[in-house]
């Protein structure tokens, strides 16, 4: 119940902060008035990525399909095969912007987390118990660390893909015969190829964000 109020307060007040302030500062600081930490927005911010990736994941295998449909295709359709990948070509664009979008939400939520952090080690009167909250923020940033490396190492797989992509549709934009059709058919083994690695990065790089949120809920 407290995830589905995030999203649709979070959201609100994110809106509200940024056409008044357009500082994120005021976001997390009137979300906590609010009730929600930064430990919150983060888990959510998380998920939301983990959740890109995995809409990212279907966009590219769908893309994939459409653009294999196409070397198969008589001369008489090739104008509407074209657009067909076109399409599939500007879906993983968005696709891959959405990606990106949330991994910079995800690492900015992060910052400010782990800036307030460890500023607020300072007011322990305990050593002990500051002690304590400096291991764990160093556990933390470590696993936050793995995280946001596997999330930038799926992202880094997405350029290779999405030019391909459009090197095709523009080969084909220019080029509508059988002819262009062929020589399409030698690059097609090298998308594949490309589009299983992405999927495979993609795979750990959820999975790792998954282990992220358990661990974090688990403090």
């Amino acid at each position: 119940m407290k995830n589905n109020s995030l999203n649709t307060i979070g959201i609100f007040t994110l809106f509200a902060a940024l056409v008044l302030t357009g500082c994120s500062t005021v976001y997390y600081n009137t979300m906590e008035k609010l009730g929600f930490e930064k430990r919150d927005i983060l888990v959510d911010r998380v998920e939301n990525a983990r959740d890109a990736q995995t809409d990212a994941q279907e966009t590219f295998r769908s893309s994939l399909e459409r653009f294999q449909s196409v070397v198969a295709i008589p001369d008489t359709e090739l104008k509407a095969k074209y657009e067909e990948i076109r399409d599939a070509y500007e879906d993983s664009e968005d696709a891959a912007e959405n990606v990106r979008d949330r991994i910079d939400s995800v690492e900015d939520v992060a910052g400010a987390l782990f800036a307030e952090w460890e500023d607020e080690l300072d007011l322990y009167e305990s050593a002990s118990l500051r002690r304590s909250s400096e291991q764990q923020l160093q556990e933390t940033r470590n696993q936050y660390g793995q995280l946001i490396n596997r999330m930038h190492q799926a992202e880094s797989r997405m350029d290779p893909v999405l030019q391909a992509f459009e090197d095709q549709v523009l080969y084909l934009k220019h080029n509508l015969n059988a002819q262009a059709i062929g020589a399409l058919e030698t690059e097609l083994g090298k998308i594949r190829s490309d589009v299983d690695s992405l999927i495979r990065n993609m795979e750990a790089s959820i999975a790792e964000s998954e282990a992220f949120i358990r661990r974090f809920r688990d403090q």
